[in-house]
């Protein structure tokens, strides 16, 4: 893990086409842009935690209606 400092106005560059640039610093909060290309996914933590979790919920019921099924066919 790569940790860097910077101050409002100022940017980091992730390889050649994608730039981060820290737009205001409060106490609690950083706002920034991301300038990518529009086929790289820009997610929030939350969300891909979220889409993760539903995902296994679904193997989950997948598995459980299967399970149910041989049970009740015996």
């Amino acid at each position: 893990m790569l940790v860097l400092q910077r101050k409002t106005g100022q940017s980091i560059y992730i390889g050649d086409d994608i730039k981060i640039t820290i737009q205001d610093i409060t106490s609690d909060k950083v706002k920034i842009s991301i300038e990518a290309p529009k086929d790289i996914p820009i997610v929030r933590e939350e969300l891909k935690l979220a889409s993760m979790s539903n995902q296994e919920a679904l193997t989950s019921t997948s598995n459980s209606i299967e399970l149910l099924k041989k049970i009740f066919d015996k």
